[in-house]
């Protein structure tokens, strides 16, 4: 694929690498059995855009002083350093055992960190709102050689003329959750305005989540390669990232719409709902073999409620388990949507059995397996951002988070990953609504965008 076009002009400077800023213990750290999970071992490429707010004083803000106005980099490097005191795995280097688990290396060799500096205003790329996806690519350190270099964490701060920057964070999904993620952002922001100490401090513990070898796995179903469903349009290179907003109205159209074919009483959420129309519309654009199997894979927290004893307030580590549902291609098409939808529910409700969640724990310890028809269109996950946190709190005191997208690239530019994520601050006008991000090849994406629409007069 042909290299993409710069959007704006970006003046780079030298990569640094930032350390914790106190002395850190040197050890070998193994990860749980939730954080091998092989598709996990990647980056996830996110952008936080801030706006300048310099009409206000740092008084009614919180700020420290008027630092963060001159040089955002500068005092993000200090917060970054003094985290990573706290967070000092994400310092080190991840590694491969020779059992095939990975470790970290906690050698304290530091984070890589690269700023520049913009040539147009945050205005101009719409506070990256999702007109312009691929504007995000160039806000983040993309790290080609990440296989070969272990980093479990990256950064890229870019100040913008207009008194605003962004933040892009690279961070291995392997070592972190999205509220681990969140979480790990937060402290930095706590130190950014002159905080002593992180509000939440981390807890590793990842001992709490590793699995014993079974002799009774659950029985998980499977789509493999010869029964898998085929689309013309893949596999391919040439994929076109789109977010596509959903306002509240029709969500609350297509969800009681749904209550009404089903039974008299049962009710859907609005994540259900719109996850089952998304499902079958990525289908049928797709053009995917009717005969063929495909799984829609939902990612659900487990952190709390589900576990027992809960995990400690300040875990970062992986907590969810698969949610899964295997089809045919015919079958979710001539299935009324109502029933997909409960189809869903149910998945989602045996999921969060506190039984089910160590058998599936145990299970993965015993037979991990990486499927093989990841690329082909029949295999889906659904990913649930607007609870993590990414758009809460997170205000540096003079500029305010507006934004936050993920960038498609790494994990992020899969075909295989759907993202539901919260509005951006700025679009007040679709208040209540989602916004979707998701990966297709270009002739897909079109019918895609169709059925998306077609949502709008749902009844």
């Amino acid at each position: 694929m042909a290299p993409q076009k710069e959007p704006f002009k970006l003046t780079l400077k030298e990569v640094v690498l930032i350390k914790p800023s106190k002395p850190t213990p040197s050890s070998i750290l193994s990860l749980s059995t939730l954080d091998n999970i092989p598709d996990l071992n990647s980056l996830c490429q996110t952008v936080h855009v801030y706006r300048s707010r310099s009409t206000f004083h740092d008084s009614e803000l919180g700020c420290p002083n008027d630092q963060l106005l001159q040089d955002p980099a500068h005092v993000i490097k200090e917060a970054l350093s003094k985290a990573l005191f706290y967070y000092y795995p994400l310092a080190g280097r991840l590694l491969k055992n020779t059992d095939g688990k990975l470790r970290i290396n906690c050698n304290a060799d530091g984070v890589p960190f690269l700023e520049a500096n913009a040539s147009c205003h945050l205005s101009s790329i719409h506070y990256l709102d999702g007109s312009n996806m691929e504007s995000a690519k160039h806000l983040v350190f993309d790290l080609p050689t990440y296989d070969e270099s272990g980093y479990p964490l990256v950064f890229k701060v870019t100040k913008f003329p207009c008194g605003g920057f962004t933040i892009g964070m690279g961070l291995s999904h392997a070592v972190c959750d999205g509220v681990g993620a969140s979480q790990f952002l937060r402290a930095i922001i706590d130190f950014a305005r002159g905080k002593k100490e992180p509000a939440v401090k981390p807890v590793w513990e990842r001992e709490r989540l590793v699995g014993t070898i079974t002799k009774q796995p659950l029985q998980i179903d499977y789509v493999d390669e010869t029964s898998a469903a085929v689309s013309p349009f893949l596999p391919t290179k040439l994929l076109m990232h789109e977010c596509i907003k959903v306002d509240s109205e029709s969500i609350t159209r297509l969800k009681m719409s749904l209550m009404k074919e089903g039974d008299i009483g049962e009710s859907f959420t609005g994540f259900e709902s719109l996850a089952a129309y998304v499902w079958r519309s990525r289908v049928r654009a797709l053009k995917l073999s009717h005969d063929g199997r495909i799984m829609l894979n939902i990612t659900v927290g487990v952190r709390r409620q589900m576990l027992d004893p809960p995990l400690p307030e300040g875990y970062y580590g992986n907590a969810i388990v698969d949610a899964d549902i295997i089809l045919t291609v015919r079958e979710l098409n001539e299935k009324p949507l109502h029933e997909v939808v409960r189809l869903i529910r149910e998945s989602k409700r045996v999921a969060c059995n506190v039984d089910y969640v160590r058998k599936y724990i145990n299970t993965l310890e015993t037979e991990q397996e990486d499927l093989d028809v990841k690329g082909s269109g029949a295999f889906f996950t659904m990913t649930d951002w607007r609870h993590l946190g990414f758009l809460e709190n997170l205000d540096f005191g003079f500029e305010e988070l507006v934004n936050t997208v993920p960038a498609p690239c790494d994990m992020f530019g899969s075909v295989d990953l759907c993202i539901f994520s919260s509005l951006s601050k700025l679009d007040s006008s679709m208040k209540g609504g989602v916004r979707i991000f998701v990966s297709l090849p270009c002739d897909a994406m079109i019918k895609f965008k169709e059925e998306m629409e077609a949502l709008s007069f749902f009844n």
